[in-house]
């Protein structure tokens, strides 16, 4: 048995796991919680990383004494500059930030939006990492970085002093060539974007380094620890943990955002795939996650937030007492990607369409639901008709696991089975990644074989038909 930590950083909150393998065993417990709260300041948005850092150190004194390595993912796109002393150069900009407001176009004036997904196969979001750099070009800080990182491997760095940038998260950049799994040099040449500030390319499962003896002698970890390369994008960790016995599935990674999409040999790089907003990032053992950005629970979330943090259970009872599908809006939309007023926003969004206003919390929770599970519907649709990959059978982890509602509705929406579970799967594909690195584990089959042994799910089946949510779709598409 083997003990491993898994650092795994959302939008919201962070967490470190501890993940117990063996032969034919895996246990998931959590060692330490903690919130991530962006902070405003005079400057715009921007993480914390300072205390999520100070968690990490909490979760590991939490995990100890011992620990036979640490792997840490989190969400993509961000990143930190460090000058040539390798001290960070200010606080990492959040990708919600609005310093990428009408960059696209910019962009898209040099290399066409067309030739941009030909040769990176990522889909547009306003928030992509060449985006945030192309708005700091004649930022002071950029001017003064001699290095990059994003935001998994800044923390590996400090945990270890050395320096690395994961194919996963790289992936995500819009900086890569999803074909070679290599940097795409003519587009950053074009954009004057020098990749010489990254970091050399590093694979899951090679080496990080070891915990700097600073690190040790502050969580109270005894020998010599390493810190294991893992899928540090979290959704590259979170599909990998996908407990597939079916090669015919898809998946959505559930959470903050909701990620939905298939696994493949290749990426898909036509124009109706392009038009159609799927990305291609990178995944484990050659793997593509061709997959949808969908808002995901940011929508609820907000909404609790703005209502004083109400009971979830009392929500989802009251949003389940609505009638189905009086009101959707596009979850996808660019226009709820800023936090603030959002029950305000989603009902200004109904009557702007023409639809019922939803007003109470369970009318409004209702609309959310009924709007995610139909984006989910469109989501695994369309990947299945632009891959021409069947698709069987949908697999929802993350958080979203927890609510019932939306995995029926979703099951209801698809017209195919929904297995929910787990809930952890980023920390889970983290620690997998990591003890396959010291030969516990086979390859990604073997680890989902593992997983569907040893981690509790949910079956949900359809019920009802799915002209109703077809009907819902073409009114949404109406707008």
């Amino acid at each position: 048995m083997k003990v491993y930590a898994a650092v795994d950083l959302g939008a919201s909150s962070g967490r470190v796991m501890v993940g117990r393998v063996g032969p034919d065993s895996l246990e998931l417990t959590e060692a330490h919680r903690f919130p991530n709260r962006p902070v405003r300041t005079p400057e715009g948005l921007r993480w914390d990383i300072l205390a999520l850092y100070a968690g990490v150190l909490d979760g590991l004194r939490a995990a100890g004494p011992a620990l036979d390595s640490v792997g840490i993912d989190s969400w993509a796109v961000d990143y930190g500059l460090l000058d040539a002393d390798g001290a960070l150069l200010g606080n990492p900009v959040h990708y919600r930030d609005a310093r990428t407001e009408g960059v696209a176009e910019k962009v898209w004036a040099t290399v066409p939006a067309g030739e941009l997904y030909a040769s990176t196969g990522l889909q547009y979001a306003p928030f992509n990492t060449l985006y945030q750099l192309t708005a700091a070009r004649d930022s002071p800080q950029l001017a003064a970085a001699e290095r990059l990182l994003l935001i998994p491997d800044l923390l590996s760095y400090w945990l270890t002093g050395e320096q690395g940038t994961e194919l996963t998260n790289a992936s995500t950049t819009q900086l890569v060539d999803p074909r070679t799994r290599e940097w795409s040099y003519d587009i950053a040449s074009r954009l004057g974007i020098d990749l010489g500030l990254f970091a050399p390319l590093r694979q899951p499962g090679d080496p990080a380094g070891v915990l700097r003896a600073e690190v040790l002698e502050e969580t109270g970890l005894r020998g010599a620890v390493p810190v294991t390369v893992v899928g540090s994008h979290d959704t590259a960790s979170a599909v990998a943990a996908v407990p597939a016995v079916e090669e015919r599935f898809a998946y959505i990674c559930t959470g903050t955002w909701s990620l939905v999409g298939l696994e493949l040999d290749a990426p898909v790089l036509t124009e109706a795939s392009r038009a159609a907003n799927f990305t291609n990032e990178l995944g484990l053992d050659g793997t593509v996650r061709y997959l949808r950005n969908i808002m995901g629970l940011w929508l609820l979330q907000e909404c609790v937030r703005a209502w004083g943090e109400p009971e979830l259970g009392e929500l989802l009872r009251e949003a389940a007492r609505v009638p189905a599908l009086r009101s959707v809006v596009d979850a996808g939309d660019a226009g709820f990607l800023a936090p603030g007023r959002m029950p305000e926003r989603i009902a200004d969004a109904c009557r702007a369409s023409g639809q019922p206003v939803p007003e109470s919390r369970g009318e409004i929770t209702r609309c959310i639901l009924d709007s995610l599970a139909l984006a989910h519907r469109r989501a695994v649709g369309e990947a299945r008709e632009l891959a021409g990959h069947p698709v069987d059978v949908v697999h929802i982890v993350g958080g979203g696991t927890r609510n019932a509602l939306l995995c029926q509705l979703t099951a209801d929406a698809c017209g195919l089975p929904v297995v929910a579970g787990p809930t952890e799967a980023a920390a889970l594909g983290n620690v997998l990644v990591q003890a396959r690195a010291h030969g516990l584990v086979g390859d990604l089959a073997g680890m989902r074989r593992l997983l569907a042994r040893t981690q509790a799910s949910t079956r949900y089946e359809p019920q009802g038909d799915t002209a109703r949510w077809q009907a819902a779709e073409a009114r949404l598409a109406a707008r």
